[in-house]
């Protein structure tokens, strides 16, 4: 085993491994409980995302019995995790500064650290759900992620980067998954059933369809075509019945997340020229009409898709919160991003450029991602409450 420690690489024979197992992992009565001593090292030497990281591969390592089989991911660049690097589009993130407190650096995550997925695998004691096409050898069964930046619930949002995974292109792997990857892993179909029936499934999809799409109207007709709310609908429409494929391919316990306050991020703010600490509160007038919708969707779909439990995680809430209120969260800075970007802090970051010394003291990574401690914010409470991933928790969900 290799852990790493800024530029030192330790090496730990498999004697070694034991005598700390026994010593200082096996006295700890869960994972989570060593999470959260890791939490509270103040140690200048190791940057805590790079002990948490290697906390995470060690308890791997010595063979901890994850919380549920797999964790599969779902969405867009909030949550992909280098599939877009071997799609033909300009929509990547496998360049620094990106993955800059990241222990495999640029992998293309679109933030400086880990993604909301990389902290709940963290949590459910999984490892990081690897993106689908960077898969050449055979399938893992502790989960995949499908998702896909630029891409959103529309075929044609995310097109003018090139060539990205829509929601539906997105299910269809899962589908080639199940079908022709997945059984030879299983006795049984009962087993597979079983397998996918008890892990947990996590989307975000829908900030592109208006970011690349509906709020471009020079670029696309949407906007003309439809009003905000039956825009709303049509995104919802297709939504559920991304969703009512999911659960006939085997998916039970699905996460699926609001569509976070748009007119606050940077690249509105800076559109507009809106006020430090306030927001474009006309964009989030328009996306808060899909967010009422989904509400509404999970619920009726919960109640006519037998043994399904869709969560929402309410996201949109928390960001306004952090956005306008920073201190409370300890940010300095909820403004701008870390990165230099394109087009004056509105866009990307450019490609080699370094960041701010400070990272975790910025919300904003670049001009439409937030950096890894909002990640790990939004994970925690997801995982532990029901009042932000309601009506169930994930740690309500494993045990149901």
């Amino acid at each position: 085993m290799v852990m790493y420690f800024y530029d030192f690489h330790f090496f730990i024979s498999q004697q070694n491994l034991l005598s700390i197992f026994n010593t200082y992992i096996k006295p700890l009565s869960s994972y989570s409980s060593l999470i959260s001593l890791a939490k509270m090292s103040n140690n200048n030497f190791i940057t805590s995302n790079i002990f948490l990281f290697s906390l995470h591969q060690f308890l791997l390592l010595v063979h901890t019995k994850p919380l549920v089989p797999a964790l599969y991911v779902f969405g867009d660049s909030l949550f992909d995790s280098g599939n877009n690097n071997v799609l033909p589009t300009m929509a990547r993130a496998n360049f620094p500064p990106y993955g800059h407190n990241f222990v495999q650096h640029f992998t293309g995550r679109f933030t400086n650290g880990r993604t909301l997925p990389d902290f709940i695998a963290e949590f459910l004691e999984l490892p990081y759900p690897p993106p689908y096409l960077g898969i050449h050898d055979s399938v893992p069964l502790t989960g995949l992620n499908y998702a896909s930046s630029a891409c959103g619930i529309l075929p044609q949002t995310g097109t003018i980067f090139g060539k990205c995974l829509s929601s539906g292109e997105q299910i269809d792997l899962f589908k080639w998954t199940i079908e022709s990857k997945l059984p030879t892993h299983f006795n049984s179909l009962e087993e597979l059933s079983k397998h996918l029936a008890d892990s947990i499934f996590i989307f975000t999809t829908g900030s592109n369809d208006y970011i690349q799409n509906y709020l471009e109207p020079t670029l696309f007709s949407t906007n003309h075509d439809y009003d905000p709310q039956s825009f709303a609908q049509l995104l919802i429409d297709d939504l559920s019945n991304h969703f009512q494929s999911v659960y006939k391919l085997g998916a039970r316990k699905i996460i699926m997340h609001e569509i976070a306050p748009l007119g606050c991020i940077p690249h509105y703010t800076r559109k507009y020229q809106v006020v430090v600490g306030k927001c474009h509160e006309q964009t989030n007038q328009i996306v808060s009409y899909f967010n009422t919708k989904l509400h509404e969707l999970l619920k009726s779909l919960t109640s006519s898709l037998q043994g399904s439990i869709l969560v929402l995680a309410r996201i949109n809430s928390l960001g306004y919160d952090v956005i306008t209120n920073p201190s409370k969260y300890g940010y300095s800075d909820a403004s701008n991003p870390c990165c230099t970007t394109w087009g004056n802090g509105s866009a990307a970051c450019i490609p080699l450029l370094e960041p701010c010394p400070n990272p975790n003291q910025h919300f904003f990574w670049d001009g439409y991602h937030n950096t890894e401690t909002g990640n790990s914010v939004a994970a925690s409470l997801c995982f532990n409450t029901s009042e932000f991933c309601t009506p169930f928790s994930i740690k309500d969900l494993i045990q149901i």
